[in-house]
């Protein structure tokens, strides 16, 4: 049990947690939620024991393993499949000690320690995690240096999911993931085996992976029963009820100062008006929830809608490289009023898609036909690093609006969230919400016939979400989305487009169904879009297969190998004259051990001949 008791946090001065306590039960998986800055990040790191408490004690049972994502993304020349199976260090240790090992006993204990924690399994186990964040078999064995950041940060949470710790801590983790990996991990957490504490502003991984959540607001820890939605519910109760509770100890408050007031002069009633002073002191007040007010996100309206189409493409090919183009054979329109939310994993195309709509990048072939005077807002996270540090949300606005009187630009920067006092704060010391909003009011500043949102709730909490959102379905013009919020794509998008196949299709279906094609594909089921590609493209799809066969040939024969080797080391101790005699115990150790690796190559054996019988059927 992970044991919270009386705990009271501070940093640079500033109290975050306030005398808190809460017990976590094993096997919990638990949503923590709160508004940005309020130390829920600096909970984890308490736990983990990074930072002292200034009062009370954080207690987990003495052999737990705790996990959570590294704060660097791995690098160097190691393949991705190395670097998930390096972080079970038990795993890692045993078998590298396995190589070595010559005395009877402890490769006895080494082999049947292999078996308990499942090690001969551990491969696949490995591979499906890597798979189900995006990474195809090939790109498992590519080094990780050849992936961009945020790829080598999916190979770090792959790496922390990996060992299954008894705790696992996780800080935001679908910040790098595009919605059909986010889908995936919340498949994964919501079948999590052990202790999870997942800080997220996802509704959706919220509602269907934890069953509970764990509340930090005005320094106190809250734990409620159930998914969001049911937290939501009683956290209004309670406020209702609170309200009701203030409400009545004020009017008693009021009765007895009355009496105090009335009967404090008159001898005979001193005793009395006394006893109610008292228990007016007595009367603690009740602390009633505040909820504290959203900051409302507004996109300001074009001066006119023009006539639609406002952009229509036909049969483009586009991207970087006019031998290789990204997308082919694009066709589609865009109307005033669309709201479309593009699908598909990160490398597909989607920003190549969004940027030849924009007007960033010109299409090889094919015609793209914008409307006359066409405004488009273009906001990417990317974005948030060409912010002018030294300046402040004053200074972004006013270079927008050249000589306006100061009222004006000072009202103008509260309409987008930054007045008074703030509007001077330097984006240096702005939180990363705040920073995206102050980039999300510049970029719509003029009013736009059509914006595009790329990732934009990254830094966004959950109110801040919803805030968005309903901006959006308040916005006249066009809105072309790409997201891995899928409370954001259901609440506004009224199109879904899949970016794949190095094309752009309309899907009509909806984000459930479009969910279990995801999970179907990522967990080794061909879904119906990815057989009709194989279809359209044999000879890609058989090369593509016979090189994953291949792998698994090699891995087979790996595996094949190593056991062998370690049977060779049995049968050596067991062949000592007088083992069974002098040491029946460790005799049955060892002939334990042996029959489990003798099962271990069997099944690699297995899998070796029915990987070489396939790549002999694509090969002809």
């Amino acid at each position: 049990m992970l044991s919270i008791t009386d705990l009271s946090i501070r940093l640079a001065g500033r109290l975050l947690i306030d005398q808190s306590s809460v017990q976590i039960t094993p096997g919990s998986r638990v949503g923590m939620v709160g508004r940005n800055g309020t130390g829920k990040s600096t909970l984890f790191k308490v736990i983990r024991g990074e930072l002292s408490a200034e009062h009370g004690t954080v207690s987990l049972p003495p052999r737990w393993r705790v996990g959570s994502l590294a704060q660097e993304a791995p690098n160097g020349p190691e393949s991705l499949i190395s670097v998930v199976l390096k972080a079970d260090l038990e795993r890692d240790a045993l078998l590298r000690e396995a190589e070595s090992a010559t005395d009877a006993d402890r490769i006895a204990e080494i082999q049947t320690r292999l078996v308990d924690i499942d090690a001969h399994s551990a491969p696949s186990r490995a591979a499906a995690i890597l798979s189900g964040l995006g990474f195809s078999a090939n790109d498992q064995l590519r080094p990780c240096a050849e992936f961009s950041g945020g790829w080598r940060m999916r190979v770090a949470l792959a790496a922390t999911l990996f060992p299954a710790p008894d705790l696992l801590l996780l800080d935001e983790p679908t910040n790098y993931l595009d919605l059909e990996g986010t889908l995936w991990l919340e498949d994964h957490l919501a079948h999590y085996p052990r202790t999870v504490i997942v800080i997220s502003h996802d509704r959706d991984l919220l509602e269907s992976s934890v069953d509970q959540i764990l509340h930090l607001e005005r320094g106190k820890l809250t734990l409620y029963k159930g998914p969001y939605s049911s937290f939501e519910e009683q956290r209004a109760t309670r406020e209702l009820l609170d309200a009701k509770a203030v409400k009545r100890q004020e009017a008693e408050r009021a009765r007895l100062q009355a009496f105090v007031d009335r009967f404090k002069a008159k001898a005979s009633k001193a005793r009395q008006a006394q006893s109610r002073v008292k228990m007016l002191e007595r009367l603690k007040p009740i602390n009633a929830l505040v909820t504290e007010g959203v900051r409302e996100i507004s996109f300001p309206a074009p001066e006119k809608l023009l006539s639609p189409p406002i952009i229509a493409v036909d049969n483009a090919s586009v991207g970087y490289d006019p031998a290789t183009p990204v997308l082919n054979r694009v066709t589609l329109r865009i109307d005033n009023d669309d709201r479309i939310a593009l699908l598909g994993s990160n490398g597909n195309g989607k920003s190549t898609l969004v940027k030849l709509l924009a007007g960033r990048l010109a299409p090889f072939s094919g015609k793209v036909t914008r409307a006359d005077k066409l405004s488009i807002a273009y906001f990417a996270q990317h974005q948030l690093d060409e912010l002018n540090e030294d300046g402040s949300a004053y200074d972004h606005i006013r270079k927008l609006m050249g000589d306006a009187p100061e009222a004006k630009v000072r009202a103008r920067a509260g309409s987008i969230g930054f007045s008074g006092k703030a509007a001077d704060t330097k984006v240096a010391k702005l939180s990363g919400g705040e920073k995206a909003r102050l980039l999300l009011g510049l970029a719509t500043f003029f009013g736009p016939n059509m914006i595009i949102l790329d990732e934009p709730t990254n830094h966004l909490d959950i109110d801040s979400r919803a805030a968005l959102a309903e901006a959006i379905n308040e916005f006249p013009g066009a809105v072309i989305m790409v997201s891995h919020d899928r409370y954001l794509i259901e609440a506004c998008a009224d199109r879904l487009w899949i970016v794949a196949d190095r094309t752009v299709t309309n899907y009509d279906g909806d984000l459930d169904e479009y969910r279990r094609q995801v999970l179907s594909s990522r967990n080794g089921e061909p879904a119906p879009r990815e057989r009709s590609a194989a279809a359209e493209k044999p000879q890609r799809a058989k090369s593509d297969n016979r090189g994953s066969l291949k792998k698994r040939i090699a891995e087979a024969e790996s595996e094949i190998a190593r056991v062998t080797d370690i049977i060779a080391k049995i049968d050596t101790a067991l062949s000592l004259p007088d083992i069974f005699t002098r040491d029946p115990k460790q005799a049955a150790q060892l002939s334990k051990a042996r029959a489990n690796a003798a099962s271990a190559l069997a099944r690699a054996e297995e899998q070796w001949l029915e990987a070489s019988t396939q790549f002999d059927e694509a090969a002809g």
